[in-house]
């Protein structure tokens, strides 16, 4: 008995024995609070500390300058995959069609211009206007847009007069000069780096075209005037399978055929092996009869586009599969 009670006892006040105060290992974490400050080390007077240690001390031959000027960094931002970059022209309209949102374009285009001779006095991320000083006379106006395609821009380049803002007659090759230079730079930019500007996020919202029903029939509106509406309808018909056999410009009307089958035929016709073959498909050309209408017409500042089949003419396919094909390539 007198020896259990000596056993607990033990294992009750062991820990104190060991690293209690009067213990045999007493524990130190607080003898700091009994520490008092010395007095400081006066040393003499040509000896003097530094604080900060040199361990990579830069040795210059004479007459070299330590810092030379350095051109600002290059912030450009990427659509994350290749994108297509193209400068194109209509009439005596130039502008660069990008294939990424114009919150993208906007910073890219923004960091040529920072990065370039010429003096950037003026942004607005909201209206997508930027204003460069070209001499004290002359101002150049950029503005990044939405595109027609989605996920798309285009950059115009304007000259103004620097005190009214008005438009003046300006060497077109100057402006088509600096457009190939954005052309380049966009394209080296665009695939390689990542990211968007959110205070431009509101131009991706200003779509230049919209489509919606009127009756049964579905209608593509195009911000844009009838000219250009009819060049990029004329450009979609070309790289789309759509058949174009005839047009009236005046009247605003194509005359198409859909040709679901071109591009196979394209394959047979090509394949050694069926060259001999009796029941070889033959390749459509120009005299396809034309199967539907496709009609721009313009209403004040906006192009409509709608399609209808040609009265009279059979066809599996119908006025929506048209204008479905036909917007997969408007840009």
């Amino acid at each position: 008995m007198f020896l259990r009670n000596l056993i607990v006892v033990f294992f009750l006040t062991g820990c104190s024995f060991l690293t209690g105060p009067e213990g045999i290992f007493p524990e130190k974490q607080y003898e700091f609070l009994d520490e008092e400050i010395a007095e400081d080390i006066n040393l003499p007077e040509d000896i003097k500390l530094s604080g900060v240690d040199n361990h990579y001390p830069v040795t210059l031959e004479e007459n070299e300058e330590l810092f030379e000027s350095i051109p600002k960094p290059r912030q450009i931002f990427s659509a994350g995959g290749a994108s297509e970059v193209q400068l194109r022209r209509l009439g005596e309209l130039l502008w660069v069609y990008v294939e990424t949102l114009p919150s993208t374009t906007w910073p890219i285009t923004r960091s040529y211009w920072e990065t370039s001779d010429l003096s950037l006095i003026e942004t607005n991320p909201e209206t997508g206007e930027m204003i460069i000083e070209y001499n004290n006379d002359v101002i150049l106006v950029m503005t990044v847009e939405h595109g027609i395609k989605e996920s798309s821009s285009e950059i115009f380049l304007t000259a103004l007069d620097s005190e009214t803002y008005s438009s003046i007659e300006f060497d077109s090759q100057v402006i088509q000069s600096y457009l190939e230079d954005i052309v380049n730079y966009v394209a080296d930019s665009v695939g390689t780096f990542s990211g968007t500007s959110l205070a431009a996020q509101s131009l991706n919202e200003q779509k230049k075209s919209r489509i919606y029903s009127e009756g049964n029939r579905t209608v593509i509106e195009l911000d844009l005037s009838f000219d250009r509406a009819w060049s990029t309808v004329s450009r979609a018909i070309e790289a789309s399978d759509i058949v174009s056999t005839d047009r009236n410009r005046e009247e605003g009307i194509f005359y198409v055929s859909l040709e679901p089958q071109l591009e196979e035929s394209r394959l047979n016709f090509l394949n050694p092996f069926n060259l001999f073959r009796q029941d070889n498909v033959e390749l459509k050309d120009n005299n396809t009869e034309p199967q539907f209408q496709i009609f721009v017409n313009q209403y004040g500042t906006k192009t409509q586009i709608r399609a209808q089949l040609i009265e009279g003419v059979e066809t599996s396919e119908n006025a929506e599969d048209l204008l479905s094909k036909l917007n997969e390539s408007l840009s």
